[in-house]
């Protein structure tokens, strides 16, 4: 831990609330607690709460992780050990040893036996009438960019044989692996053996005007429709002109979605969040 980091988890701490549920998650650990729980012994409003566990969170001093709908939070004992540590390095002039029961606080390796238990990833669904090309292309980016924190996929209400050829090369010059790209049915996800949805996010205007199948309760839903390259004209340069130009759009918004404060957003923030990247005025 640096002089910056320090000062962001003193600065954390030094508010009483924050002080007081930090203080809370270190005497339930190794296990967590949902937000709501920490604000009903806080005493604050859930927001207020979400808000200070947000500061927490950036200071490195708790974790956030994932269960179904609940977000629960545990104190990053890495991190706190990491700011006694810092404090404690010049005691003794260097010596912490010195300061008898002090060293147990300071060893130079701590093992934190919840590091290894990874926070869920969000699954999220992307469709399109053919699952040709803007879907393949937002599953292969948010694959890439969300890796160990999104479960891309992608399909379609009427999918094509295949990807487009055009598409899967583009990709595959950009450094996307394509292997597992494929068009496929929005039935394969309706299923009761398929995987849970966490956003399933329309990329065209409609569907066909056809309903889409029952992704599970909640799946939170938006659309971000962007132009379909299968309209695409003009010669092979102004064509991959405009693919380049539809792939950095799917990219924006995948950064933008990718950096959304999930741990501190409720339902109803998180879906307007989500249609604001959907917006085309904002791309």
């Amino acid at each position: 831990m640096d002089n910056s980091q320090a000062q962001d988890a003193f600065a954390a701490l030094a508010q009483p609330t924050r002080l007081k549920a930090f203080r809370k998650l270190l005497a339930v650990h190794p296990d967590g607690m949902p937000a709501g729980e920490i604000a009903t012994t806080c005493e604050v409003p859930h927001n207020t709460m979400s808000t200070h566990l947000a500061v927490l969170l950036n200071a490195g001093l708790i974790k956030v992780e994932r269960d179904g709908r609940v977000m629960n939070y545990r104190a990053d004992i890495r991190g706190f050990r990491g700011l006694i540590r810092f404090m404690a390095s010049d005691c003794c002039h260097g010596r912490p040893e010195l300061c008898g029961d002090l060293a147990r606080l300071v060893p130079e390796e701590v093992e934190d036996m919840t590091q290894q238990a990874l926070s869920p990833a969000f699954n999220v669904l992307f469709l399109c009438t053919q699952n040709s090309a803007r879907s393949i292309i937002a599953e292969a980016l948010l694959q890439k960019i969300g890796k160990g924190h999104f479960n891309a996929y992608s399909a379609g209400s009427q999918p094509a044989a295949q990807p487009m050829p055009e598409v899967i090369e583009r990709l595959k010059s950009l450094g996307h692996d394509v292997s597992k790209l494929r068009s496929k049915s929005w039935d394969e996800f309706a299923g009761p053996s398929a995987p849970r949805m966490d956003f399933v996010i329309a990329l065209c205007d409609t569907l066909d005007g056809q309903v889409c199948p029952d992704f599970g309760d909640k799946a939170l839903t938006s659309a971000w429709p962007l132009p379909d390259p299968a309209k695409f004209t003009g010669s092979p340069t102004e064509r991959t002109t405009l693919l380049n130009e539809l792939y950095a759009m799917i990219r924006r918004r995948m950064e933008s979605f990718t950096s959304l404060p999930f741990s501190t957003l409720d339902k109803l923030a998180l879906k307007a969040r989500l249609d604001e990247i959907g917006d085309t005025a904002r791309v």
